[in-house]
């Protein structure tokens, strides 16, 4: 899953086509047939092409990592929140309520 602030997509006009725009965020869900090195390949090529935000959610282990660079990364554990800091203000929600 991802987000695209407004006025980042020229003309606005959305297509059914991927987009040359990387996302602002970038939401990864992990499945139980994902492998660790796969999901680790893809949150290093949003990285790559600019995204500043990425969330790596695992509902299986209950808890997620925020990613604003391969060498910063928060733990985010069930009871702690989710912000979307700067990249999408005023956006805050417990992982708990994403994962239940």
């Amino acid at each position: 899953m991802s987000f695209v602030a407004k006025g980042r997509i020229p003309g606005e006009e959305l297509t059914n086509d991927f987009s040359d725009v990387p996302p602002d965020l970038a939401i990864e869900v992990v499945s139980p047939e994902d492998r660790v090195r796969d999901v680790y390949d893809r949150i290093g090529e949003y990285l790559q092409v600019g995204v500043p935000l990425v969330w790596v959610v695992d509902p299986e282990q209950r808890a997620a990592a925020v990613y604003r660079s391969v060498t910063d990364v928060r733990r985010v554990g069930s009871e702690d929140f989710l912000d979307g800091e700067a990249v999408v203000p005023g956006f805050r929600c417990r992982l708990a309520e994403v994962i239940d």
